[in-house]
């Protein structure tokens, strides 16, 4: 099996493959602080609670947006499984031109999101990953990563109304409002985040297709991609485990070139 760990600000995605399936997922918070001890009593943890034998994992590939846990979780890798993971960074082979000013800033998650998406449609792709920011990357027609756009993430916005704002409560943002004309101050909180982040969505969107001007498709990942997408026609699809493909993409090239 190959375990694919996607770590992010807030949370750390990991998936077992067992030839192209994903055979059991998993979201956690991502532990700054955390020891290698503690992510493996976790990850083992995880392992039991689905019968599933830590031996069992014989490759491991790691996308990480966080410095300070990508040393502890590969030393947790090496203890708890015995296996040196494929790091997703400068020098490793993607398959993909990135044509960024400097290709070293440019996040490993975007990265690996492109990789997927582009394999999955073999056109012009704009990737949306709702993340602690969320990312709008462009990738041509010809297979090249070619830049985007970051802006707060959802969840980001929520926490900077209830911190400037010293009336208005923290609110968690799971369903779509009833109405955009909200008759509450949480109900208001949420119709303003959801609409009002829909609409940024869209507008950016649009921007991106007005400036390529070529046919392409729209692909959302990430926790909260599914109610935002129900309220922005201009994403067609929603696809919860790109991350992880790309990842298993990555690896089996970087097998191949081996």
């Amino acid at each position: 099996m190959l375990l694919a760990m996607d770590i992010g600000n807030t949370n750390t995605v990991l998936g077992l493959f067992e030839g192209d399936e994903i055979v059991q997922d998993w979201r956690i918070r991502t532990e700054v602080h955390a020891t290698i001890d503690e992510y493996g009593i976790l990850v083992h943890s995880l392992f039991n609670a689905h019968g599933i034998q830590p031996a069992l994992v014989r490759s491991i590939i790691i996308s990480c947006v966080v410095p300070p846990v990508l040393n502890v979780v590969e030393r947790f890798c090496r203890k708890y499984f015995n296996l040196a993971p494929l790091i997703v960074g400068p020098g490793i082979r993607t398959g993909m031109p990135i044509l960024y000013d400097n290709p070293k800033e440019v996040g490993a998650d975007r990265i690996v999101n492109a990789v997927a998406a582009y394999e999955a449609f073999r056109k012009a792709v704009i990737v949306v990953d709702f993340g602690t920011a969320t990312t709008f990357d462009y990738i041509s027609d010809r297979g090249e990563y070619l830049g985007g756009v970051i802006t707060p993430g959802i969840m980001i916005s929520c926490e900077a109304l209830f911190q400037k704002a010293s009336k208005l409560p923290r609110v968690e943002i799971f369903a779509k409002p009833l109405s955009i004309i909200a008759k509450n101050t949480i109900a208001s909180m949420n119709a303003g985040i959801v609409y009002g982040y829909a609409g940024l969505v869209e507008g950016i969107i649009k921007r991106i297709r007005r400036e390529v001007n070529t046919d392409l498709r729209v692909v959302a990942t990430g926790g909260l991609a599914p109610l935002i997408a129900g309220e922005c026609p201009a994403i067609e699809e929603v696809d919860d485990f790109l991350t992880l493909k790309g990842l298993k993409i990555i690896f089996e090239r970087n097998q191949k070139a081996q």
